[in-house]
């Protein structure tokens, strides 16, 4: 039996009809200026307004719900979604997942990115810290080293570390996106059957380094204590990628 190509299963018109469909419930939530947990209209008013059929329309609220553009609470109705980055994480994840033929690719490409990102918002972050003392970023540092001491993972720690650091930024969207590629890390390494860096004491305490620099306004220090912060993490996947060089 011949193979049954894309477009005999999606003819370009019922895939143009859909993407309309979408990209319109998308315009009306602009054009409304609409905001995340605000009411969308009803199924039948989207069908009368824009002149398609329920079935569209469900099939576009469908693939809206999954990019978290919208939100359909049953009984209650459709709602503006979190818009959040969630879609991309999951993505990412199941990449990453994908990927362990590929001497771990995927995971390598998102410390990359993870360490791009602090460095990039190295002299902001420093610039707000300087001069300042932040008692919560000093007990997160403070319960990081004392599990580290004990051998006890610190996940919640670290991205509450990242997300207070984050926090004096005017840029939430810098702080949605480590916060996501932190959680592909966190996700995709167990389910690859990796174990957490044996040397967390050397991760605990470049959280610790990164403060102390931000707090002295050096913001070369801040970089060089990023760059050690993901060190372990490098070192792990070292571990299991060697033919592939350094990382």
């Amino acid at each position: 039996m011949p193979a049954t190509s894309a477009g005999e299963v999606f003819p370009a018109e019922t895939k143009r009809k859909r993407n309309s469909v979408t990209d319109q419930i998308k315009n009306f939530i602009l054009q409304n200026s609409l905001r995340p947990g605000d009411l969308m209209p009803t199924e039948s008013e989207i069908c009368a307004t824009l002149n398609v059929s329920r079935s569209s329309v469900r099939e576009a609220i469908r693939t809206l719900a999954a990019l978290d553009i919208v939100e359909v609470r049953h009984g209650y109705g459709t709602y503006v979604g979190n818009l959040s980055l969630a879609p991309l994480v999951e993505g990412l994840v199941f990449r990453g997942v994908l990927s362990p033929e590929d001497n771990f690719a995927a995971l390598r490409e998102v410390v990359e990115v993870r360490q791009a990102l602090d460095l990039a918002m190295a002299e902001p972050i420093v610039s707000a810290l300087a001069g300042r003392e932040d008692t919560q970023l000093r007990q997160l540092v403070a319960v990081m080293v004392q599990k580290s001491d004990a051998n006890l993972p610190f996940p919640e720690e670290d991205l509450g570390f990242h997300t207070r650091l984050l926090s004096y930024l005017d840029n939430a969207l810098v702080g949605q996106l480590v916060a996501a590629f932190w959680e592909v890390n966190t996700v995709v390494y167990p389910l690859l059957g990796l174990a957490p860096a044996a040397d967390m004491d050397e991760t605990a305490r470049s959280h610790g380094a990164m403060l102390d620099a931000a707090v002295a306004g050096d913001v070369d220090a801040y970089k060089l204590a990023v760059i050690d912060h993901y060190v372990p993490l490098r070192r792990a996947l070292l571990k299991v990628s060697p033919t592939r060089g350094s990382v």
